[in-house]
């Protein structure tokens, strides 16, 4: 036999081979399976020219026995309700639930009891117009109305916080100052200036170190049913969660702490009512309020940790200008504390409490 009939008896035979029917048991035939899987199914799938013919011929198709329950993987079924294939889409928006969910396993719920849930939102003007006081007393508004809804939370009788029952003081009511007797608040002016001197002199025997004498005359004027001042309920508050030439009792701190922010909020809601969009003569002492009782709800001091309302009396105290709070409403959105993480809105919190001239040491936002 020549060499070109060995060639033309090869080729013969090639073509007689690829005129067979393929099938399983054929080697020169392998088999390629197409299986389509989520979470909780697994179907297979043909290409064009070897599966079932159907109306979408150009592309891959589902197996129709692929809702054999036996198919599908079922290695989370523990955690789910048994369902059909057909109803798998159904009930991603039912019962298909998160694993997290089912497990009670969420990160942080979606709302506070310490946050009311009439907060307003803050409206931005359209256009790009800049209207930093119509803004900021959005921001008053929403403080006043944070301090007034904690000061009745924290009125309720509940459990005492680390045993130690704290004292509920009533709201301030505003006066003049010239009449009325001394045991009145209702005749008591916000402030004064032997009020003020007072503070001053118990500000300078703190710095001196003699805290108990400092701490004694912050407690006086905190008094409610003497100068009843909110700066001085704001500091006598600090003494008390730390212990500055006194016990400590955190309780009974957060207790000055939300006396503060509501008479402070009572002085300021005058003035928005007033039309003054920058505050009155108590906004300082509403913003340093605000701010230590989300350091309150942040780290557990005299209260449960709560993160929703730390974020939210962070992000209040920020808008009105503490720049401590800045950073801290940066770290909470950086961190996902209390809310959603946003490098975003960190990085604009940052950037805002260093054009005011408080950077944190590192700090590359």
């Amino acid at each position: 036999m020549g060499l070109r009939d060995k060639f033309r008896k090869k080729h013969d035979s090639d073509d007689e081979a690829n005129t067979k029917p393929t099938n399983a048991t054929n080697p020169a035939s392998p088999e390629f399976t197409f299986i389509r899987t989520d979470t909780h199914n697994a179907e297979l799938i043909y290409p064009p020219s070897a599966g079932p013919q159907r109306e979408q011929g150009q592309f891959l198709s589902a197996d129709p026995k692929s809702d054999d329950p036996s198919r599908q993987r079922r290695s989370l079924d523990v955690f789910r309700s048994s369902r059909s294939r057909s109803g798998s889409a159904a009930s991603n928006q039912g019962s298909g639930r998160r694993l997290s969910q089912r497990l009670h396993l969420s990160r942080s719920p979606s709302s506070s009891e310490n946050v009311p849930q009439n907060l307003p939102d803050i409206v931005v003007p359209e256009g790009g117009t800049d209207d930093k006081d119509g803004t900021e007393s959005q921001w008053e508004k929403r403080a006043t109305i944070l301090a007034r809804e904690n000061e009745k939370h924290r009125s309720r009788p509940g459990s005492p916080v680390h045993g130690s029952a704290a004292p509920i003081i009533p709201q301030l009511r505003l006066g003049d100052g010239s009449t009325g007797d001394s045991s009145d608040s209702q005749g008591k002016a916000v402030s004064s200036k032997a009020i003020d001197e007072d503070i001053q002199e118990a500000i300078r025997l703190h710095e001196e170190g003699d805290l108990e004498q400092s701490t004694a005359l912050f407690g006086r004027l905190a008094d409610p049913k003497g100068a009843n001042n909110p700066l001085s309920q704001v500091l006598y508050g600090l003494a008390l969660r730390h212990g500055w030439g006194c016990s400590q009792d955190s309780a009974k701190a957060v207790t000055y702490l939300s006396a503060a922010a509501s008479n402070a909020a009572d002085v300021e809601q005058l003035a928005l009512q007033a039309g003054l969009k920058k505050g009155g003569a108590a906004k300082g002492e509403l913003v340093l309020a605000i701010f230590e009782l989300a350091n309150c709800f942040r780290h557990g001091w005299g209260i449960p940790k709560d993160p929703i309302a730390a974020k939210q009396y962070y992000e209040t105290a920020a808008n009105l200008g503490d720049t401590d709070a800045m950073n801290e409403i940066a770290w909470c959105y950086f961190e996902g504390f209390g809310t959603k993480k946003d490098k975003f809105a960190a990085a604009k919190y940052y950037r805002l409490a260093e054009k005011n001239g408080n950077k944190i040491l590192g700090n590359s936002w």
